[in-house]
């Protein structure tokens, strides 16, 4: 299974970084694949611990993607790190073993503490349309656009039919990163 996560790392001199990243669960197994080169997988390999979130705020997806990552953070419990303030639950992790990988190794990591915040009320539509949205943008560099323009086609119904002012939000900071990524790629 694979949960949509934002990863809070921090650098050896203690610089957070904040993305979000699809996060494998096996069992007790955690494991983060970040493509190379990243921070996250600097930050990781560097340090040893990485802090899931857990986030209902599909702005923090699209931030993180669109150059917003100024997050209200607090400090872990175990682990050096830090957690998203507003998250619903934190996963502090410890890297356990590297199975390097010339693209996207898998760096295995165990729970040292998890904490609930608050309860996850369930996503709406809007909510889900934004992340994929967010997915899409991450793969402008993989995906042919026709595609990405019916698959935001077909999104935006449910940003339409269900957002709230949180997912309008995020919904147009995404939409501003893809029409200067089409303007770009028109240009060069």
């Amino acid at each position: 299974m694979i949960q949509e996560t934002i990863v809070t790392s921090i650098s050896a001199s203690g610089t957070v970084h904040i993305a979000p990243m699809g996060v494998h669960v096996e069992g007790d197994n955690f494991i983060i694949l970040p493509f190379k080169p990243s921070t996250t997988l600097n930050n990781i390999v560097e340090t040893g611990n990485a802090v899931m979130n857990h986030c209902d705020d599909v702005r923090v997806f699209a931030g993180c993607l669109t150059g917003r990552r100024d997050w209200p953070l607090k400090p872990c419990n175990i682990v050096s790190g830090y957690y998203l303030a507003d998250t619903l639950t934190h996963i502090e992790l410890t890297l356990q073993e590297i199975e390097d990988d010339p693209v996207r190794p898998r760096l295995f990591c165990k729970v040292e503490h998890m904490e609930v915040h608050k309860p996850f009320q369930g996503f709406n539509r809007a909510q889900f349309a934004v992340l994929e949205a967010a997915i899409l943008l991450s793969r402008l560099d993989r995906l042919p656009w026709q595609k990405i323009q019916a698959e935001l086609d077909y999104l935006r119904i449910a940003v339409d039919k269900c957002a709230g002012q949180r997912e309008f939000e995020a919904w147009e900071w995404l939409m501003q990163a893809m029409e200067q990524h089409k303007q770009a790629a028109v240009a060069s």
